[in-house]
């Protein structure tokens, strides 16, 4: 099947993601990155791409639409697949859905999108084109299940839930060396972005409890917040972590904690993925879905609140054998169930090919 993975391609767990796998599944497949677009050199040629990047209005945003149905018509893909498509106009998906030529079949358009453009506090300027395009695509992949009737009610023709993955190249485990341990060793790891919730809260009573905290992150979100923590300061200044540092990271601690973003109303989130892949002990804040995926002191465990999370923690820190069986076990849900990338776009190109065959018959 040729494929267009049209986006801004600003991460290799995104676009670049999905590209891989759809090669490794044999599919002939080229790539739109528009980010390339907002690129421009000089103090007033970078404000205005970057005004047009933020704005999506400009000749950028024109010119990158054009390219894009320009390279559909040349490549003549069967699936165009759009990941975040914020700057995509609905005249472009439009024209996308169109056969490249006379005789030649129409393509199909999908629209994917990790984050939650109906949850409160959303910028409706910045999801607007995104919104206004749902009734245009083909069908919009959804990366939770409380956005499918959502997505409905915003005029999807189609919707289907798509999970997000983790990258086996980029999660799995491994031994570190003494330098490794030093700079990744720990108790407890927590790997992600700080967020106005009860996370701070949490981090500062594992601290209270005197267990051995490592914290990585961005630190312009963490830094200023750990500054008025006197529980958690000394964990300043917070680093990111990508590749293999993030797989390591994960792989030093005993135990990787998980939180869930309220911004997006996840129940779930990508590390429920990596952090099994990895061979470490997830323990995660409680969602009845994520209960679904693995069973609670099985395959991973859950927290409710400070006292149940320093709790479960203080358990399996004492049990060294209970806690390597609970992430032996979380690593075959994972590898079993099929939460890997190349995993999902099989699935995703099996349900495209079966609709494919209902609409001839």
């Amino acid at each position: 099947m040729r494929i267009i993975v049209a986006g801004d391609w600003h991460s290799e767990l995104h676009e670049q993601a999905v590209f891989e796998a759809f090669v490794a599944l044999g599919h002939e497949v080229e790539s739109f990155a528009w980010h390339r677009y907002f690129s421009a050199t000089g103090l007033f040629g970078s404000l205005a791409a970057r005004a047009q990047n933020r704005f999506l209005a400009g000749p950028a945003i024109g010119r990158l639409n054009r390219d894009l149905v320009a390279l559909a018509r040349r490549f003549e893909p069967a699936l165009v697949f759009v990941y975040r498509g914020t700057h995509l106009l609905p005249s472009t998906l439009d024209a996308l859905r169109r056969p490249p030529r006379p005789g030649a079949p129409a393509p199909i358009v999908l629209g994917y999108n990790n984050d939650d453009p109906f949850a409160p506090g959303q910028p409706a300027s910045f999801w607007r084109h995104f919104l206004a395009g749902v009734p245009h695509y083909d069908a919009v992949l959804a990366y939770r299940a409380h956005n499918l009737p959502e997505l409905q009610a915003a005029g999807a023709r189609r919707v289907r839930l798509l999970r997000s993955w983790y990258m086996p190249r980029r999660n799995h485990p491994v031994a570190l060396d003494a330098a490794d341990r030093a700079a990744y060793g720990c108790d407890v790891v927590f790997v992600g972005h700080h967020e106005a919730d009860q996370r701070t809260a949490l981090l500062e009573a594992v601290v209270d409890a005197g267990i051995d905290l490592r914290l990585f992150g961005p630190g312009y979100d963490w830094d200023p917040v750990l500054a008025r923590s006197p529980s958690l300061r000394h964990l300043a200044p917070v680093r990111l972590v990508w590749g293999e540092d993030y797989n390591k990271a994960l792989c030093g601690a005993k135990i990787a904690l998980c939180f869930l973003s309220k911004l997006n109303r996840d129940t779930y989130t990508r590390r429920c993925f990596e952090i099994p892949a990895s061979g470490t002990m997830m323990l995660s804040e409680h969602s009845d879905d994520l209960a679904s995926m693995y069973t609670p002191g099985v395959e991973a465990d859950y927290f409710t609140d400070a006292g149940s999370l320093v709790a479960q923690l203080k358990r399996y820190l004492a049990d060294d054998v209970l806690r390597g069986t609970v992430a032996a076990a979380g690593a075959r849900r994972v590898r079993d169930d099929g939460h890997d990338v190349v995993s999902r776009m099989r699935e995703l190109v099996d349900w495209v090919e079966g609709w494919r065959d209902e609409a001839a018959r």
